[in-house]
């Protein structure tokens, strides 16, 4: 009687382990159809290097930014405050970013860890290249003060944002206007407007050489109103590897070209792996 019990306790762990398998396999071939689906309804450009795009993205992402300050000392952005991205609704896309590590190479400032960052995407419209090959989306991102010895904000920040591309032939522009808002002490921090826009080329499947035009407009704070502008010549390369995994790399440089920047020659590393 006792290995009779057995026997049908072994099945029915057998048979719960195989319901499990099957609900979670079925939950990830859902989510990922779901994805799909999604993703084929907008234009299927690349994602620039430091203009966020209005598509929405599943991958994981990492950057490596390297600046020069007016000093002539260059710091180091491990991360650039990248990390996982999600599409967990048709329309919508949340990223969670890890805190990149900041390591100045200056006597007088400490290296540490910045502040935890986040980001929603709606999506309001989009028409892949076999219709209008355009795009329309709202952000809304957040940070939170985590940063140690001074690398991040004092206090947290709102970010609303509008961004849109179009697409023509083999050439798309993607851009995006918003502003960082603090939520406390907006008169010490100030209220800077980013204005970022990308031209891309996609010269085969593969590359996409582009040039970015990064500008920060400064309302308040000790940078009140001063301009910052970099044009970003840059090149991205994108790698399918197995059904909906790839590899895509990217590299450009940050050149001043306003009277007042806060570093030049600012070179950024990207790497992501969509799924």
């Amino acid at each position: 009687m006792q290995n009779f019990h057995q026997k049908v306790f072994l099945v029915l762990l057998s048979v719960c382990t195989l319901f499990s398998a099957n609900a979670q396999q079925s939950f990830v071939d859902r989510w990922q159809q779901r994805v799909s689906r999604t993703q084929s309804e907008q234009p299927h450009w690349v994602t620039p290097l430091a203009t966020v795009t209005p598509r929405l993205e599943q991958e994981f992402r990492t950057d490596f930014n390297r600046q020069i300050t007016p000093k002539h000392t260059d710091t180091w952005n491990y991360g650039g405050g990248k990390g996982l991205e999600l599409i967990p609704a048709r329309r919508i896309e949340l990223l969670l970013n890890v805190p990149p590590y900041i390591q100045h190479n200056a006597p007088t400032a400490k290296d540490g860890f910045g502040d935890v960052s986040f980001v929603m995407k709606y999506r309001f419209y989009a028409s892949n290249e076999e219709a209008h090959n355009a795009i329309l989306t709202a952000f809304l991102g957040g940070s939170i003060p985590t940063g140690s010895y001074s690398n991040g904000s004092t206090d947290a920040t709102i970010s609303p944002t509008l961004a849109g591309g179009k697409g023509f032939g083999r050439f798309d522009v993607q851009s995006t206007l918003g502003a960082t808002l603090p939520v406390a002490n907006a008169d010490k921090l100030g209220r800077p407007i980013a204005w970022n826009t990308t031209l891309q080329w996609k010269a085969n499947p593969h590359w996409w050489p582009e040039t970015e035009f990064n500008s920060t407009f400064f309302k308040g704070g000790p940078n009140d109103g001063k301009v910052q502008n970099f044009v970003t010549p840059g090149i991205v390369s994108r790698w399918p590897l197995h059904h909906r995994v790839g590899l895509t790399l990217g590299a450009g440089m940050q050149i001043a070209t306003s009277a007042y920047h806060s570093y030049d020659h600012g070179l950024i590393f990207s790497a992501r792996m969509p799924f």
